[in-house]
């Protein structure tokens, strides 16, 4: 086995190699601004650490979200490419839960990153890889109560730490692919069958067509005499 795991779900361009039995290379930047810039030479420099080429993968992870959805669309379509190009398969993993993965924890929690708009997207795990339910998004102060006095770890349960009192300052803030390569391997190697790499927006994206539009039809040229 050799999986390469992509994510850009959050802020982090992360990328790791992982052989089944452990994370052989991995690099992480944190940039919310630059992930189709700096994605690919993650990659590559990911592969040349660990000595390793594109031909020698057996499948590619994807971390799906949520997630904004340009930064999201960047990590997705380049995995599904590189599968493409390679003729593996491509799986799709909650990027919540390479963080919920991350943190080893043997209690209930729940995972927040930031959704922007002065929102979340979250979810709740009863361990480090059970997550209970599906991913919402959100308003911090809006939470279910219980909800926001469980732990919680994430950028986003850091950037409203008011709304989340149980904030583990250490845990992991971004999503992780050394994580998500480990998570994935683990599933696999107990026969599991992965998801999917569809995307998780959870919400319609920021750019829309005015509302009102009209569609301009340009004059018929005049005619010609004959």
């Amino acid at each position: 086995m050799l999986l390469l795991a992509l994510d850009t779900a959050t802020p982090a361009v992360t990328v790791a190699l992982h052989d089944g039995t452990r994370v052989l290379a991995a690099g992480d930047t944190v940039d919310a601004r630059r992930h189709g810039e700096l994605l690919l030479p993650t990659v590559d420099r990911v592969l040349t650490e660990a000595g390793r080429t594109l031909d020698e993968l057996t499948g590619i992870v994807v971390g799906v979200g949520p997630g904004p959805y340009t930064g999201l669309r960047v990590g997705i379509a380049t995995g599904s490419a590189l599968a493409a190009a390679r003729s593996v398969p491509v799986h799709g993993l909650c990027s919540l839960d390479s963080l919920a993965y991350a943190s080893g924890l043997t209690e209930p929690f729940v995972v927040a990153t930031d959704a922007r708009r002065r929102e979340v997207y979250w979810a709740r795990y009863e361990d480090a890889r059970h997550r209970t339910g599906e991913p919402e998004v959100g308003r911090p102060s809006e939470l279910p109560e219980e909800v926001r006095a469980l732990p919680a770890l994430g950028a986003g349960a850091a950037q409203y730490a008011a709304d989340f009192p149980g904030l583990l300052p250490d845990a992991p803030a971004h999503a992780s692919a050394a994580a998500l390569a480990a998570l994935a391997a683990e599933r696999l190697a107990a026969g599991e069958e992965l998801a999917s790499p569809s995307p998780l927006y959870l919400r319609r994206p920021d750019a829309q067509v005015p509302a009102g539009y009209k569609v301009v039809t340009p004059p018929a040229p005049p005619a010609r005499d004959s």
